[in-house]
């Protein structure tokens, strides 16, 4: 994602694009970058705001396109194929992001909840419902900036952030966790300019594809930039895709046959959470089976699950965490066996930190939990994505 440098070869530019063009629409970021026509926007009434629709620009993180509703995760022919739960929850925007260049001075947001339930009991509005704005700093470094706060339904509209000084930057806006969106639009001054953002270059082009449960779903962060999929987009440059469904990540063919559509750079599988050691024993291999059909060299990454916080304590916990995270192991080692040379495997005690700060309910991530995830996912992931 960073801009091109002027002594790049014409030769290294037609690669990139070539190989943007045929990834997966869904996933790779428009190669235009020219600014978005100023007629493609409309004036608000105060006449300081023009509203430009997100579609415009592109939604990194969207994995089809043929989907019942711009935001949805999964195509519409995937309803009646995966299980109800798994479709209703697929049409969350968990893990989608804006990415944008703007020489705003002030930068607005409109979004449209297709849900009335903003918050949860043990998660924020501001992560179910809320939008999250990030920049790129001078060094290159994502910096958080401003939180779109969820006060209303179905429509909020809110100035992010104002008296921004001079210059083009590069911005993110991350889409609601646990709600769907009808529609997004950014607002910026008349006779600013709004862009698409560069293009990634062929290392980076191809996304980090997680299959998970309500964490991979980004229960509990504060803001959706929290959640740890998205911290890691943020930290490998790259687009990643959400395929957490709450309650409902069962290692199910049906969602890796969707999956496997996808060309990915990593494939992540993290269900432990929400199966038993004998419906890991079942469906662990399948699932592997059919993403390793489609794409023998791509990377697989089976998980473990995180260590509940009790389980030091409650028996029941810590026989949970010790029975599917012995029967995924079997799974990876007899795989490996095989000859999978493309299979890796991440320590569910890696996932949090000991001292049991880290969730909000001895199972589910605080924003510090997030990172403890992060810090281990990337600790594993950068060897495999030769980083």
């Amino acid at each position: 994602m960073r801009y091109s440098p002027p002594e790049r070869t014409l030769a290294v530019h037609l690669i990139a694009l070539l190989l943007l063009a045929i990834a997966h629409d869904g996933v790779a970021a428009p190669t235009d970058t020219s600014p978005i026509a100023a007629d493609k926007g409309v004036a608000g009434p105060d006449g300081k705001t023009v509203w430009y629709d997100v579609a415009l620009l592109g939604v990194e993180g969207r994995a089809f396109d043929d989907t019942e509703v711009y935001f949805d995760r999964l195509p519409a022919r995937a309803h009646g194929v995966v299980r109800d739960a798994v479709w209703n929850l697929s049409r969350h925007s968990a893990g989608m992001c804006v990415r944008f260049v703007t020489d705003a001075t002030h930068i607005d947001v409109r979004w449209t909840l297709r849900s009335n339930q903003l918050a949860m009991p043990h998660m924020p509005a501001t992560g179910v419902s809320g939008v999250d704005l990030y920049v790129r700093d001078d060094e290159g470094t994502w910096r958080w900036l401003a939180v779109g706060q969820p006060k209303t339904f179905p429509t909020n509209e809110q100035q992010l952030v104002r008296e921004l000084p001079p210059g083009r930057r590069e911005y993110r806006l991350y889409l609601p966790l646990y709600n769907g969106v009808e529609e997004v639009q950014i607002g910026i001054p008349p006779g600013a300019t709004l862009s698409r953002p560069p293009t990634y270059d062929a290392d980076h082009a191809k996304p980090i594809v997680f299959y998970g449960t309500s964490i991979t779903h980004g229960g509990c962060a504060s803001r959706p930039g929290m959640a740890h999929v998205a911290i890691l987009g943020r930290r490998f440059d790259r687009p990643t895709v959400n395929l957490g469904f709450s309650g409902n990540g069962r290692l199910e063919t049906e969602v890796a046959q969707l999956m496997a559509e996808i060309d990915a750079a990593v494939f992540v599988i993290d269900c432990l959470p929400n199966v038993t050691a004998d419906v890991v024993r079942a469906q662990a291999e399948p699932t592997v089976a059919v993403l390793r059909a489609a794409h023998p060299d791509t990377p697989i990454l089976l998980v473990e699950d995180r260590t509940y916080a009790n389980a030091f304590l409650v028996e029941s916990q810590r026989e949970r965490n010790e029975t599917s995270r012995a029967a995924l192991r079997e799974v990876y080692e007899r795989l490996k066996r095989a000859g999978d040379a493309h299979l890796y495997y991440l320590e569910g005690d890696r996932l949090l930190a000991p001292d049991g700060e880290g969730t909000v309910d001895g199972s589910h991530p605080t924003d510090l939990g997030f990172v403890q995830h992060a810090d281990a996912f990337e600790a594993v992931l950068r060897p495999i994505l030769g980083e």
